[in-house]
């Protein structure tokens, strides 16, 4: 009975994935913890920090339930961590939002968005996956991909987005691209404020790295041998979610656990803008 016992609390150790087998989060583990009173420029208030949940919540609790699953999305607020992370165990789907998170000075309303989108991906977001004993969960670089291509496409559609972006200094790469590969103003406009919404992210990761911000112009030359599981570079992964903007492939198509081709964008299926990045990504062999 003590070994069944045993067993039973290392599967499911095993199977309460935080975002990576090797148990981190959106990021890398740090010590960084930013609590509710201290002193801070930018980040989000509380009010926001429920408000961005509200929006993306609203969408995906109704698509859980559809595929089977009981998401629930923890408020941690007074959390300090620097940090969020998602399981998996069954039908029982959880993401942790941490207040420490929204309170950093790189944080904006779209880069939290992103990173609840990047949890959700993990649940949902397709192949390439890693897998625990009991589920499947997207890796790393895929769950980057699918909150741009997917989740942020349909948080940021009945918004006035045109109206988002006026706000905001627009790298020029970033505005011509997306101008290049959408003719319509809705699909352009999300596609911009896709991009911003990484922007935010990658410069909190330059900063918990200590390193230059990445930039649309300066893309991640690296290629990958096998498709690497764990967190890419910032700037391989701020190219996964440029790329993921531009990705012409519906929101409405789902993506598949089981083949990275599903619903996405991919060479072999002519595709040559928003392909996944190859810093992190190898094409299985058509």
């Amino acid at each position: 009975m003590k070994l069944f016992a045993l067993s039973m609390m290392l599967m499911v150790s095993t199977a309460s994935i935080a975002c990576m087998e090797n148990g981190s989060g959106f990021v890398e583990e740090n010590d960084l913890r930013i609590p509710v009173n201290a002193k801070r420029v930018g980040g989000l208030t509380e009010a926001q920090f429920n408000a961005v949940i509200d929006k993306t919540e609203a969408i995906y609790l109704p698509i859980a339930t559809n595929m089977g699953g009981k998401l629930k999305i923890a408020r941690k607020w007074s959390d300090a961590t620097v940090n969020a992370n998602a399981s998996r165990f069954g039908s029982s789907w959880n993401v942790n939002m941490y207040g420490g998170l929204a309170r950093h000075s790189t944080i904006t309303e779209d880069g939290f968005a992103l990173v609840l989108c990047h949890e959700i991906g993990h649940l949902i977001g397709g192949a390439p996956t890693i897998s625990s004993i009991f589920s499947k969960m997207a890796n790393e670089g895929q769950a980057d991909y699918f909150a741009a291509l997917k989740c942020l496409r349909k948080t940021f559609l009945n918004d006035d987005n045109a109206a988002i972006n006026a706000s905001m200094t627009i790298p020029t790469t970033l505005n011509s691209s997306c101008a290049k590969q959408f003719s319509n103003e809705t699909e352009k406009n999300i596609c911009i404020r896709t991009g911003m919404a990484g922007v935010s992210v990658a410069n909190l990761f330059a900063a918990l790295r200590n390193l230059p911000i990445g930039s649309f112009d300066t893309p991640d030359p690296a290629v990958v041998n096998s498709t690497y599981n764990q967190h890419p570079a910032h700037q391989c992964r701020l190219d996964t979610y440029f790329q993921g903007s531009l990705c012409d492939i519906s929101f409405n198509e789902d993506v598949s656990m089981k083949d990275e081709t599903v619903a996405t964008c991919n060479t072999s299926t002519g595709h040559k803008i928003g392909v996944r990045p190859l810093c992190w990504f190898k094409p299985k062999a058509q």
